[in-house]
């Protein structure tokens, strides 16, 4: 692959890991929280979550962001990788690893979103969110697990 031109003479793209959590409920909904106004992509429904900062593995980054977020406590052992997205940024690619969350200690608050909705995957389509999140809600209809 070293003597693939096309390989050779692409562009260097910068990498950029993120994580996202898909909190599951009792009842099979997944946790979404809406952007707030004035940040990039304002308004769009969102898995929570964040970048992956140098020398962070995706899980504990994820650990970090829900609590920076919801304010919760969430066991690394308790994460389940799901899929992932992967999305041209410009001069950056975005990687989205998406996790399944079952168990968490407190009560999710939005503390950077305007809001929070649990929402079953299949409605979920019909909300403004993110290109990189769409293609991780058509894994999520497809997992066992979901009602709706």
């Amino acid at each position: 692959m070293a003597d693939d031109p096309t390989v050779a003479n692409a562009p260097h793209v910068a990498l950029m890991p993120v994580v996202a959590g898909a909190l599951v409920d009792a009842a099979g909904r997944v946790l979404l929280q809406r952007r707030p106004p004035g940040k990039q992509l304002a308004d769009l429904w969102e898995f929570p979550g964040g970048k992956v900062e140098p020398g962070e593995t995706p899980e504990a980054a994820l650990v970090r962001e829900l609590a920076e977020e919801l304010a919760i406590r969430v066991d690394p052992a308790a994460l389940t990788a799901v899929t992932f997205a992967s999305a041209g940024l410009g001069d950056r690619h975005l990687l989205l690893l998406l996790y399944v969350v079952r168990a968490w200690q407190g009560t999710p608050q939005p503390l950077e979103a305007s809001a929070l909705a649990w929402v079953r995957p299949a409605d979920m389509a019909a909300l403004p969110m993110p290109p990189a999140d769409v293609p991780l809600v058509a894994m999520l209809c497809r997992l066992d697990g979901f009602d709706g």
